[in-house]
């Protein structure tokens, strides 16, 4: 592994600690984890047992039962594998403050693997706080596993735009490629640590727990590495050759890897070694540039940004001049949130979209991007437009709640964009409109799909 994904946080080492601790918490996954490689090596070095921790915070971000169901059937093929590896997994409740440092205890060794939101990064924060405050013995190291350039080798401030990050990503590639397979565990006792929930009994850890029902699981998406590799075949076997088309909603090509990595649950390095071996050059070469170039772009955005998602930080100084221009135009109609939120507007194919993201938790990008700017349209200011796109986003997508949705919304008010003609409401922001969909795809095949997906769901 490179060096550059391992970050000591102490020196110190419990040299009566019982076992090695890893806290996964991004990484939800075994294959190609490269703190769950760490955390192996470094108790074959001490001849000790792995405990691997998972803890649940009920207040993440706007997340209900559609997410945390989907994380949950992630981490039970997490747990099975884990002890199959004879690594010991418990599942815990509570601050993780409070969770990891009692853990820690009895620890040799605590490995975190890396967070990029502002929350996420403050778990890391205040665990490792809590460790130095009540001195234990114990060596913290931090292991960056979910980009395949981490996010501080790949460029040290905010990158403008893609044209930024792409050379100094495209340079390093070859030396981030440095995913080994596990060693297997010397000591390979399960210890009787209990978790505070059987992660088998899906719906009734999501009752005790108190997880917000208003919002259920997709009927589309089955979470964990499995149904994750399903569609990374698919994909490759039958998509990838007609990438080149993917902006199209009703050729449904797209790979729908976005919420597997989103919650960990298979590495981009393991995606991009699949598709490096593609006879379609164009098509694997625009595929990479997602995966890579685009994705790290958006967690450089959020890591150096630390207001990225606040209205008024959120994007370029000459959007917000438009903006302000173009306040008090006309906006008509205007929609109530819920009139938005159920899909019940004057347009069809918002309608249609709006529709198969509360159904789904999944929407084409351009999609995606339609959707946000008709809600600017419809809505009495920029500011509560915006607000409004990130509520809905993080309720109904899987892959929601991520620095991907950031930027993306982000883009909408012209981050990483430029000025175009001058029009009402968008100003110089890009537009888009119905014409736009009509002479690119076959949208009247799409909004069927979606009145065959809302009758479905009707049964």
């Amino acid at each position: 592994m490179h060096n550059e994904r391992i970050t000591h946080l102490t020196n110190s080492s419990n040299k009566k600690g019982k076992y090695v601790l890893y806290w996964m918490q991004k990484s939800q996954r075994v294959a190609y984890n490269h703190a769950l490689s760490y955390a192996i090596e470094v108790a074959n070095e001490n001849m000790l047992p792995l405990v691997v921790v998972f803890v649940v915070t009920t207040t993440f971000l706007d997340a209900n039962a559609r997410h945390y169901t989907f994380m949950f059937e992630g981490l039970y093929e997490v747990k099975a594998k884990l002890e199959d590896l004879g690594i010991t997994f418990v599942l815990k409740t509570g601050t993780f403050e409070t969770v990891i440092p009692d853990l820690a205890r009895e620890a040799h060794a605590v490995i975190f693997d890396f967070g990029y939101l502002r929350d996420e990064r403050q778990w890391r924060r205040n665990v490792l706080d809590a460790i130095k405050q009540q001195s234990l013995p114990v060596k913290v190291t931090l292991i960056e596993s979910d980009l395949i350039i981490p996010v501080r080798s790949a460029y040290d401030k905010v990158a403008y735009g893609a044209y930024v990050l792409r050379p100094h990503i495209m340079k390093k590639i070859a030396f981030f490629d440095d995913y080994t397979p596990l060693h297997e565990l010397k000591n390979k006792g399960l210890l009787p640590i209990k978790s505070d929930y059987d992660i088998n009994q899906i719906e009734t850890l999501l009752a005790h727990l108190g997880i917000n029902q208003t919002v259920g699981q997709s009927p589309y998406f089955k979470g964990g590495y499995t149904a994750a590799k399903e569609h990374l075949n698919t994909f490759m076997n039958d998509k990838l050759r007609h990438y080149l088309l993917r902006s199209d909603p009703s050729l449904k090509i797209q790979s729908y890897l976005s919420p597997y990595l989103h919650f960990g649950q298979i590495s981009p390095l393991e995606i991009y070694r699949e598709i490096i071996t593609s006879p379609y050059l164009e098509e694997k070469e625009q595929f990479i540039e997602q995966l890579l170039v685009r994705r790290e772009l958006a967690f450089n955005y959020v890591y150096y940004n630390k207001d990225y998602d606040q209205f008024g930080k959120m994007t370029e100084p000459w959007a917000y001049l438009t903006m302000e221009t173009h306040q008090h135009d006309p906006r008509d109609p205007l929609y109530s949130d819920n009139d938005i939120e159920m899909g019940l507007t004057n347009d069809i194919y918002f309608n249609a979209a709006m529709d198969e993201m509360r159904i789904t938790g999944f929407m084409a990008n351009y999609m995606r991007m339609y959707w946000a700017k008709k809600i600017v349209t419809w809505t009495a200011s920029y500011k509560h437009a915006y607000e409004l796109i990130v509520t809905l986003n993080n309720r109904y997508f899987l892959d929601g709640r991520d620095p991907n949705s950031y930027v993306n919304i982000a883009w909408i008010f012209g981050k990483m964009d430029r000025p175009w003609p001058e029009r009402a409401i968008f100003g110089t922001l890009r537009s888009m409109n119905e014409s736009g969909l009509k002479k690119k795809f076959k949208i009247d095949t799409y909004v069927a799909q979606i009145d065959q997906l809302r009758k479905n769901d009707r049964k």
